[in-house]
């Protein structure tokens, strides 16, 4: 008796079974890798952290519309320059259609995983385990726990509307700027289409979120911080130029020129 065949194997009839397409388990992989960077970066995102204590030097006194402050930023600024580098593989190979696609898939799943958040930290806790992280110095493990997972609404709703709003606006300048270029110069679209899209992100979740929340903001310190917010970005886009080309070249690799150039081809089509 034969042992049961590989989802990876031959179709009957001798055709390609699904799976077995290496452009659909490109983007498989390249959405997978997206939403959960995503996601990951909306729930690390509580923690702010000094970048000039972490690289340990002396720190870099901004002033800017008459606020003054250091560099200060939130984690998930970590994976948002993953995020924009897989937004841009998707438009150069899948298209409008496959940014649109994983950007709607993350905001929901993202959104899903708030609603589960604040379903755990209803959930009434075991005596025991509040005490549990006393010797680590956390009094309350319910508490910190909240604190940690319960971001206020107005966060969460101001960072999936800029998210949406910044890649469609990415996906959007991107095809045009490709239509101006053609398959030159590919680190003008990448780059182009983040400086643009990043420039709405970073300043529609901190209105929505500290100007029409709860802390009132004024206007100077939120056109401050979304200024310094905006520059990290970009400094990071630039940054991540260099393995645009590395996973382009990967990619083609992967897929073979005939089927990448296909495929390119199709997402400047769409």
């Amino acid at each position: 008796m034969s042992a049961n065949p590989s989802p990876l194997a031959a179709a009957p009839g001798g055709g390609t079974r699904t799976l077995q397409d290496r452009a659909l388990r490109l983007f498989i992989v390249l959405s997978a890798f997206f939403c959960v960077n995503a996601a990951l970066a909306e729930f690390i995102g509580v923690k702010i952290f000094a970048l000039e204590d972490t690289l340990r030097i002396a720190p870099l006194q901004w002033n800017l519309f008459g606020q003054t402050g250091s560099l200060n930023f939130t984690a998930g600024t970590l994976l948002w320059p993953i995020v924009f580098l897989m937004t841009d593989v998707v438009n150069e190979f899948f298209g409008r259609r496959g940014v649109r696609f994983i950007s709607w898939l993350a905001t929901l799943l993202i959104a899903y995983g708030f609603v589960f958040a604040f379903a755990a930290i209803a959930l009434a806790p075991a005596g025991w385990w509040v005490t549990a992280a006393q010797a680590q110095g956390v009094p309350d493990y319910q508490a910190a726990f909240a604190a940690i997972f319960g971001q206020g609404l107005w966060s969460i709703g101001g960072s999936l509307v800029a998210f949406m709003l910044g890649q469609l606006i990415d996906v959007s300048v991107f095809h045009r700027i490709r239509s101006a270029t053609g398959e030159k110069h590919v680190w003008l679209r990448a780059t182009g289409s983040t400086a643009v899209s990043q420039l709405v992100d970073s300043f529609v979740v901190l209105y929505i979120a500290f100007v029409l929340g709860p802390q009132h903001w004024p206007i100077p310190q939120f056109l401050a911080i979304g200024t310094v917010n905006y520059g990290y970005k970009m400094l990071a886009a630039f940054a991540m130029i260099p393995l645009i080309y590395l996973l382009r070249r990967w990619i083609h690799r992967y897929l073979g020129e005939a089927r990448a150039r296909q495929l390119r081809e199709e997402a400047a089509a769409d």
